[in-house]
């Protein structure tokens, strides 16, 4: 019989023999291959946490935490030796906040142009394009700052140093404008498209909509993009590792060099301190200290993006 016209019926009694007991099998073992690639992100964050964790107490055996938190100096590797980390934090905070006020403008306008003006081809050219500068390594963004921004703003601020802040945080900012525009892109996309409808029959213009409808309706994932980047920036080594210097200077001033929590750990880590000294237990302090800050970024962003989720 042609099995064209077999029915339903007729086809299961036909799954018989070596093809119903390999069914069966993979049936069976599937599920639990499954079960245990998704639980191996668990226990690789569960091994860093524990790598960190334990070494952090070591460090703070010797170190207390009231000088670690609201000590201004920070010079682990020199005599005499002293541990607030607060010039580190400082630091990492002054080039996130110069990279999220250049890319968050650029990024969210970046991403209404792709939303709302841009015409079919042009939106496939340029959305690629953003897409691969975010796989430029940063390494490259790091010589940018130093051989580029750098004298660039020398030549309009005179006196200014080869390592500051300023020219680090707008490296990293252009870094992160892919990823804000992308990702907001897509949140403004998942806006229904009755709902742009209805406020051009409103007598709405294009950036009308835009800011009174698209981006209220695509809040949540705007607001994750940000995180998200300000969280890279604050990650981000080698740009800062280059261009802000290694200096950890207890400064407001951007234009000044100053050291982040990831370029001191690149520091230490080239192999000149000693093992299991307390200036090597130092990178893993201000390596949980970052984990803490991201960590929590992760669960303030989540908080946010359901409280400002809508719901269609």
């Amino acid at each position: 019989m042609n099995s064209l016209n077999l029915t339903v019926r007729d086809k299961i009694k036909n799954k018989t023999g070596v093809s119903a007991r390999y069914n069966k099998f993979v049936e069976y073992i599937m599920p639990k291959i499954l079960f245990l690639i998704s639980t191996i992100s668990i226990f690789v964050t569960l091994g860093i946490v524990y790598t960190l964790f334990e070494s952090t107490i070591t460090f703070f055996s010797f170190v207390s935490i009231k000088e670690f938190l609201t000590g201004t100096r920070w010079t682990p590797l020199f005599e005499p030796q002293q541990f607030g980390i607060l010039p580190l934090l400082l630091g990492s905070v002054l080039v996130a906040v110069i990279a999220i006020a250049i890319a968050g403008p650029i990024g969210l306008g970046a991403a209404v142009y792709l939303s709302q003006y841009a015409p079919d081809r042009v939106k496939k050219t340029l959305k690629p394009i953003l897409e691969v500068l975010a796989g430029v390594p940063t390494i490259v963004y790091g010589f940018f700052a130093l051989n580029f921004i750098t004298p660039v703003l020398q030549s309009l601020m005179p006196g200014l140093g080869l390592f500051n802040a300023l020219s680090a945080g707008i490296a990293v900012g252009i870094m992160i404008i892919p990823m804000i525009a992308s990702l907001s892109e897509d949140a403004m996309a998942a806006v229904p498209k009755h709902i742009r409808e209805g406020a051009y029959a409103l007598g709405s213009t294009r950036f009308e909509a835009a800011y009174k409808v698209i981006i209220p309706g695509a809040l949540s994932g705007i607001i994750a993009s940000f995180v998200l980047a300000i969280s890279r920036a604050i990650g981000e080594t080698m740009i800062v590792t280059i261009a802000a210097g290694a200096m950890p200077n207890f400064t407001f001033n951007p234009l000044e060099p100053v050291q982040t929590m990831t370029a001191y750990i690149v520091q230490v880590s080239l192999g000149d301190t000693p093992y299991r000294s307390i200036a090597y237990y130092t990178i893993y302090a201000v390596g949980m200290t970052l984990f803490i800050i991201t960590f929590v970024m992760n669960i303030f962003a989540n908080w946010l993006t359901k409280k400002f989720r809508e719901e269609y």
